[in-house]
């Protein structure tokens, strides 16, 4: 969208964690507002109507009827998270948060390089995402407490990382499927 440009694409208009992204991994979208990602974006739109607030949740009529189903369903990364994203952002601070977003990007990007078997990028996006920072420490504490796992067979280092954070996922009750939105008709 023209005018349209964000210096924190790491962190969504709306609350999504871009840094996390799918599309933003593989280089197919800059984030929210940093370039030629997804100019059509409606709440873009309102932003731009209502003086380019940085935002959402900082316009007065925040939450509006844009985001009325907006967390039934999943996009390239999941929306369920999004409400405690939020609140998290503003009780930290925006720059507490962003640090924290940074290091699990940094535990994603060290599943995508040492255990993904070139099927677990979307079960890594995710589970990064949903997971609590502390499990996500856990599960790579345990990872890399065992250097001959280096040595296995990427298989089975990829079954080792998806084990472990299946079974934090299990024991907070989070699953790790992203949500469709079902077609209305």
């Amino acid at each position: 969208m023209k005018g349209f440009t964000r210096a924190e694409t790491r962190f969504s208009l709306c609350g999504l964690n871009c840094a996390l992204c799918s599309m933003r991994l593989g280089g197919y979208c800059p984030g929210c507002g940093g370039g030629a990602g997804n100019q059509s974006c409606a709440l873009a739109k309102c932003s731009l109507e209502h003086g380019g607030i940085r935002f959402c949740w900082e316009c007065p009529e925040y939450p509006c009827s844009r985001y009325e189903g907006f967390d039934d369903g999943d996009s390239f990364v999941p929306h369920r998270n999004r409400t405690q994203d939020i609140a998290s952002a503003r009780e930290l601070g925006l720059e507490v948060y962003l640090e924290r977003l940074e290091e699990k990007r940094a535990i994603l990007d060290a599943l995508l390089e040492g255990y993904n078997d070139g099927r677990r990028k979307t079960l890594f996006t995710t589970a990064v995402y949903l997971l609590p920072l502390e499990d996500l420490r856990t599960v790579m504490a345990t990872l890399t407490s065992q250097p001959e796992r280096m040595e296995q067979p990427i298989k089975e280092r990829a079954l080792a990382a998806v084990g472990l954070l299946q079974g934090a996922a299990n024991h907070r009750g989070i699953s790790l499927k992203l949500n469709r939105k079902s077609k209305k008709g």
